[in-house]
C-alpha cells in the first residue's frame, strides 16, 4: 500500500543567499528522500519556504537601507532560482509571509490559548531612548554571562548554545548604533513547555532505536538535563504575523514559534492551490503518515522537542478553531538532522564570504557533479569539510571514471555494433555468470532502498556506487570489446547482461543524480520520464502578490529492476559528465572571501 510520506525542509532566511552548508544540511537529502518515495509510488509532499519574518531580515534590510518586504522578496527569488538549477523538486516553496500562514499561526496561538498553555508575563527587554522602541533580541549584543563569549544576542549565546536571560547579558550594545540601552518592562504571552513536557518525554523516548543518536541525544538529554521551561512566543516588532488578541497591537507572534507553522501551513497552501482544500489532511491529521523533518544541528531542539510541544499543546482545539472539524495533528516521525559541512578547514562564514554559494557554483559546475559530492560528504553524523582538490578527484575518478564511462562505454559500444538497438538475445541462453551479475544488481533495491529508508543517505549512495563497480569488474572478465571480434553472439550476451545492470543502477542512482540519470533513462529510449517537473506559480492574497515553487508528479512506480527487452531502440548516446581540470582547485581557491556572482 502507498504511504504518506511528508518531507518538512528547514526554511531559509531571507537574509542571505544558500551555500552548501545548507544545501548539504537539509535541502538535498530532503529531496533525495522525496525523490526515493515518489520512484516507490509513495504519496510524498514536500514542502518548505522562505522564512520571512524575524530580525535577521529586518537586520539585513536595515543594512540595505530597503523596505523588508523587498528585501525578503528578493532572496526569495533567488531561493526559487537555485531550488530549480539544482533540482530540489518541491511540491511547494512557499513563504511565510501569506494570509494562510498567518491564517494557521494564529489558529495554533489561539488553539495552545484555549487549551490552558499559554500565559501572560512581564519581563525586562532592552530599549533603545534614542530609537523609542524596544530591540528584537538579534538587535542587541554583548557578553555571554555563562561561557564569557563576545557576541552573544541577548536571547541566546551561540558559542556555547544556551538560551540567555536578557537583562543578564554584560556590556549589551544595539547592532544598529542605536545608542544607550535601557531595560524596560514589557509583557508578552509565553508557551508553558512545563506542562508539555511528559508528553514531548514520551515522544522522543519512543523514536528511540531508529532517530539518529545525535539528534535524540541533544533533545532528550537537554531535557532531563534541564527540564522543558516556559519561552515567550511574543515579540514588540511591527514585521510579522499581529498576536490575534484585543489590545496587544503592535506585537507579532516570535518567529521560532511561527516559523515552524509553516510545515502546517504549507501543505494546506499546496491543498487550496492544487483545488483539494483538504488533501492535506492525508499528511496532518493521519497518524500513519511519516512525517520526516531534514534541519541542520543547530536547530535540532525547535524540531524535536518545542514543534512537537506545539503541535500536541494545540491538540484537536486547532482543527475545531481552523477548520471547524475534528481531528488531532500528526507529530514528527524522524529528525534526520546533519551536523555542518566547513569550507577547506575553516567554518563557513557568509560575512566573511568564506562560502561557496549555491548559484554562483552552479554557473560553472553541472547539477549532479554538486549533488554527488554533496553527497558522499554529506555531514550525518559528524561535521564535514568541502575541499577543492577533494570535489575534483571524487568527480574525475568516482563520478566520471566508475559511474558515467561505464554507462558510455557500454551504450556507445552497442548503438555502434547492433545498429542503434539493445542485442537481441534469447533470454534462456544467459550464461550463470551473468545471471549472477543481474541478481547481485537486483539486490540493490533492497539494500540501497534500506538505507534510503533509514535516510543513511551517504551509505545508499555508496552501496549503488559499489554495484557499479560490480559491473565493471563483469565487463573486465566478459572483454566484449574483444569478445565481438570471434563471437558477435557470445558479446551480445555480455552487452545484453550489462546494459540491464546499467538500466537498473540508473533507477538506484536517481534521487542522487536526476538530471544526468534522466539522460541516460533517454537514451535507452524510454518516453515516460522518471521524474515530473517543476514550475513556478504566483499566488494573490490579502498581503498580496508571492511566487511559489510546485512540482508536477508523474504516475507509476519505477523504483524495480530492469526489464530492457531485447531487440529495444536505443538513442544516440553521450557523456553524462565532465571530467575537471585540476587547475580549478587553484582558481576556486583564490575565490573564497570574495563576493559571489549572484545576477
Amino acid at each position: 500500500m502507498p504511504e504518506d510520506i511528508l518531507v518538512a525542509i528547514a526554511w531559509p532566511y531571507a537574509n542571505a543567499e544558500i551555500h552548501v552548508g545548507n544545501i548539504t544540511g537539509s535541502h538535498l537529502p530532503g529531496d533525495i528522500v522525496a525523490r526515493y518515495h515518489r520512484l516507490k509510488g509513495n504519496r510524498v509532499l514536500m514542502v518548505s519556504g522562505t522564512d520571512s519574518h524575524g530580525t535577521p531580515v529586518t537586520l539585513k534590510a536595515d543594512a540595505l537601507g530597503k523596505p523588508v518586504e523587498a528585501v525578503y522578496q528578493e532572496y526569495h527569488a533567488g531561493f526559487l532560482e537555485l531550488f530549480q538549477q539544482l533540482g530540489i523538486t518541491y511540491d511547494l516553496f512557499t513563504t511565510t509571509h501569506t494570509e494562510n500562514h498567518f491564517k494557521v499561526a494564529q489558529s495554533v496561538f489561539l488553539a495552545l490559548k484555549e487549551n490552558g498553555f499559554l500565559f501572560t508575563q512581564k519581563s525586562m527587554q532592552w530599549y533603545s531612548p534614542a530609537a523609542r522602541r524596544f530591540l528584537p533580541d538579534r538587535y542587541v549584543e554583548g557578553r555571554c554571562y555563562i561561557c564569557g563569549a563576545d557576541g552573544a544576542r541577548s536571547d541566546q549565546c551561540d558559542a556555547c548554545g544556551n538560551v540567555l536571560e536578557p537583562e543578564k547579558l554584560i556590556n549589551p550594545r544595539a547592532r544598529t548604533g542605536d545608542g544607550a540601552l535601557k531595560l524596560r518592562e514589557t509583557e508578552h504571552y509565553y508557551l508553558d513547555l512545563s506542562k508539555l513536557e511528559p508528553e514531548v518525554k514520551e515522544f522522543l523516548r519512543q523514536r528511540a532505536g531508529w532517530m539518529r543518536e545525535t539528534v535524540l541525544g541533544e533533545s532528550l538529554g537537554k531535557i532531563e538535563a534541564e527540564g522543558l521551561k516556559p519561552r515567550p512566543i511574543t515579540r514588540d516588532l511591527d514585521w510579522g504575523i499581529p498576536v490575534p488578541v484585543e489590545g496587544w497591537e503592535g506585537k507579532c507572534l516570535y518567529v521560532w514559534f511561527e516559523a515552524v507553522i509553516g510545515y502546517l501551513s504549507a501543505p494546506i497552501e499546496w491543498s487550496r492551490l492544487s483545488g483539494q482544500d483538504k488533501a492535506w489532511h492525508a499528511w496532518w491529521v493521519n497518524p500513519a503518515a511519516r512525517q520526516f523533518y531534514f534541519i541542520g544541528k543547530d536547530n535540532i531542539f525547535f524540531h524535536t522537542s518545542l514543534w512537537p510541544a506545539e503541535l500536541m499543546g494545540a491538540g484537536e482545539q486547532f482543527m475545531k478553531i481552523f477548520a471547524g472539524e475534528s481531528g488531532r495533528l500528526t507529530v514528527p516521525y524522524d529528525v534526520p538532522a546533519n551536523q555542518f559541512m566547513n569550507l577547506e578547514g575553516q567554518k563557513i562564514s557568509g560575512s566573511r564570504n568564506w562560502a561557496v554559494w549555491g548559484r554562483d557554483a552552479l554557473r560553472r559546475y553541472d547539477p549532479d557533479a554538486l549533488r554527488y559530492y554533496l553527497t558522499v560528504n554529506m555531514p550525518e553524523l559528524r561535521d564535514t569539510d568541502w575541499d577543492w582538490a577533494d570535489f575534483v578527484a571524487r568527480n574525475n575518478n568516482e563520478l566520471v571514471a566508475a559511474w558515467g564511462n561505464l554507462a558510455n562505454r557500454v551504450l556507445s559500444f552497442c548503438y555502434k555494433h547492433w545498429e542503434g538497438h539493445v542485442p537481441t538475445v534469447a533470454l534462456e541462453t544467459l550464461h550463470p555468470v551473468d545471471r549472477e551479475l543481474l541478481a547481485v544488481i537486483e539486490s540493490g533495491f533492497e539494500t540501497v532502498g534500506r538505507e534510503l529508508e533509514a535516510v543513511h543517505l551517504r551509505a545508499a549512495l555508496q552501496e549503488a556506487m559499489r554495484l557499479a563497480s560490480e559491473v565493471n569488474k563483469y565487463l573486465d572478465a566478459a572483454a566484449p570489446w574483444f569478445q565481438i571480434k570471434t563471437d558477435k553472439d557470445e558479446a551480445a550476451k555480455s552487452i545484453y547482461t550489462a546494459l540491464r545492470a546499467i538500466d537498473s543502477l540508473k533507477i538506484m542512482l536517481a534521487p542522487f543524480l536526476p538530471f544526468t540519470c534522466q539522460r541516460l533513462h533517454e537514451f535507452f529510449g524510454y518516453e515516460k520520464p522518471l521524474f515530473g517537473e517543476q514550475y513556478t506559480e504566483t499566488v494573490r492574497d490579502a498581503l498580496g502578490e508571492h511566487t511559489v515553487l510546485r512540482y508536477r508528479g508523474v504516475e507509476g512506480m519505477q523504483w524495480k529492476p530492469s526489464e530492457l527487452p531485447p531487440g529495444a531502440k536505443l538513442n544516440p548516446p553521450a557523456p553524462l559528465y565532465k571530467k575537471l581540470d585540476e587547475s580549478i582547485i587553484a582558481e576556486e581557491r583564490a575565490r573564497l572571501g570574495k563576493e559571489p556572482e549572484t545576477n
